[in-house]
């Protein structure tokens, strides 16, 4: 059976798990806003899905990204989720012979659209705690030339979790400037940090920030993202798309009615997320062996090292996924590092969190135990 049909199933059978605790790919299962839920409803009722919404989304929604990103002058391009901005992005940039530049670990897909566009590229290692688990402005330097189409920093870090300062960002900026690329800023979980800085305050016209509402707003399975800059680099950009009929407008109702109420319902699910990291963080702790390299996360999840408990992660998502728990082995992000580390989402109900520290013991007593594990993706 090929890949693509085993990953498919892979994900059919968790998603046919009644019950199942979602705790490894970072979407949002807190209780959705009553607003955001209303919206919908009202959209469905008044038949908006009969129409194709605008090509580059509804003018009110782009204009409510851009100001809640707090760039004034840039443009917002709706997309079918962060994962097709980012496509987009890689599309229109990436050529045989050029260079896509990012960290590792990093977000897997980008590399790979990259080089189905014919670039090279290369992933700068930064699980490493000399370097604080962060790309130096002097690693990214030796690592950039005349190539460099594309320089992408996922920021906060999937999996890692760690955020980089202004000054740091403007250090890339100026770095990309210097060798002509593209800084690329993946702010999908901007909204779970302290201190974040859009690149395209430092460089409104040599960036691009990709957003997401699958993270903060629970929109996973809407598909809706978008891509933030100046009008000129969304329009190399849409000229790639294949989103030529636009966003579902399901979706970009929702994505409105969250933005009006972001405030208010990030307080809550903020509370929630560092509530759970708290005591998911206090629960590995207290078994010989694990570790939390990076704490607190800036993320909405934490990494758990479990090389020094003799585990192999996927023995441990494995041990988990019989309990209908759900958590991601390190390989998912990073073939060089992934035999360290399983990660765990935390914007997950309170009582999940709860039932992951309750099992956390017997999961790592039985993964002990575990040779032969299926295949995961």
């Amino acid at each position: 059976m090929s890949s693509a049909r085993l990953r498919n199933r892979y994900f059919d059978t968790l998603f046919s798990t009644p019950g199942l605790m979602w705790m490894g790919q970072n979407t949002n299962h807190i209780a959705a806003h009553p607003a955001v839920e209303e919206a919908m409803i009202a959209s469905i009722r008044a038949q908006e899905y009969n129409a194709y919404a605008p090509p580059l989304g509804f003018e009110a929604l782009r204009a409510a990204i851009v100001d809640d990103l707090g760039t004034p002058g840039a443009e917002a391009l709706i997309t079918e989720g962060g994962v097709n901005a980012l496509a987009l992005v890689c599309r229109a940039h990436c050529r045989p012979g050029t260079t896509f530049v990012t960290t590792d670990p990093t977000w897997k897909w980008p590399c790979l659209f990259a080089s189905q566009m014919g670039a090279e590229v290369i992933e700068i290692p930064i699980y490493d705690p000399a370097v604080n688990y962060k790309l130096t402005p002097e690693a990214l330097k030796a690592n950039v030339d005349e190539r460099t189409a594309i320089i992408y920093l996922v920021d906060p870090n999937n999996p890692l979790g760690i955020r980089y300062t202004r000054e740091e960002i403007e250090a890339f900026c100026e770095i990309a400037k210097d060798c002509g690329a593209l800084l690329v800023h993946d702010c999908t979980y901007r909204d779970f940090a302290d201190g974040h800085y859009p690149a395209l305050l430092a460089a409104p016209d040599r960036a691009l920030v990709s957003l997401s509402f699958s993270k903060w707003l629970g929109l996973a399975g809407m598909r809706i993202g978008a891509l933030v800059g100046a009008p000129e680099l969304l329009d190399a950009c849409s000229a790639r798309t294949t989103s030529v009929l636009g966003a579902s407008v399901l979706a970009q109702r929702a994505a409105e009615a969250g933005l009006k109420v972001k405030p208010e319902w990030m307080q809550t699910v903020r509370r929630i997320d560092r509530a759970n990291k708290a005591k998911i963080h206090d629960a590995a702790l207290a078994i010989e062996g694990l570790s939390v390299p990076v704490y607190p996360s800036h993320g909405n999840f934490l990494v758990i090292e479990t090389q020094a408990a003799g585990i192999r992660p996927e023995a441990l998502v494995e041990a988990a996924r019989r309990k209908d728990l759900m958590i991601r082995q390190g390989t998912y992000h990073t073939a060089r590092f992934g035999d360290r580390f399983i990660k765990v989402s935390t914007s997950v109900p309170e009582e999940w969190a709860d039932r992951f520290v309750e099992l956390l013991p017997s999961l790592v007593a039985e993964a002990r135990t575990l040779n032969d594990v299926p295949a995961q993706f």
